[in-house]
């Protein structure tokens, strides 16, 4: 069994793991390509270098500030969460780093580059235009376990529960 704190030190270095991973993939985007700029990787995947002034999608442009303010917010209230919380799984304290490294570097790129830095460009699928990073990756990364795991283990219980 893995102790209350090693689970948080672990909580912090996958948060921080991801911080780095999506700071790196900011800075070497803004260094080597220009705004608007595209780069081919394969048929399916361009990098093209974009500035999200604003929110999830694009939305509330020039209002990027206010979802600085409000991540930071709900941020907080995670590492609060994280601290205080009894009976978190180490899977948990892992998914939950990843959200926090991976907001964290959303933050950051509004504070250095004054928007978020987005480049994974994915071409081919039907109504897909969007453009997104590394943070946004890492951010999806974090939540699909984590609600997986909790879906099989509340139907596992109410099986049990049933019989």
């Amino acid at each position: 069994m893995i102790t209350k704190n090693k689970q948080i030190v672990i909580f912090f270095l996958a948060a921080f793991f991801c911080l780095a991973v999506s700071q790196l993939s900011s800075y070497l985007i803004n260094s080597h390509l220009a705004i608007g700029e595209s780069y081919r990787i394969t048929d399916f995947l361009d990098f093209t270098h974009i500035r999200n002034h604003g929110g999830i999608f694009g939305s509330f442009h020039g209002k990027g500030w206010l979802f600085a303010i409000f991540s930071f917010c709900i941020l907080s209230g995670l590492i609060i969460y994280v601290i205080r919380a009894k009976n978190m799984k180490l899977y948990e304290h892992i998914c939950l780093g990843i959200i926090l490294g991976a907001g964290s570097s959303n933050i950051l790129d509004r504070f250095i580059y004054g928007s978020v830095v987005d480049f994974i460009n994915v071409q081919g699928i039907p109504y897909w235009h969007y453009v997104f990073n590394t943070a946004d990756t890492f951010i999806h990364i974090g939540i699909w376990p984590m609600l997986l795991f909790s879906i099989l283990e509340n139907r596992s219980e109410n099986i049990s529960d049933s019989d």
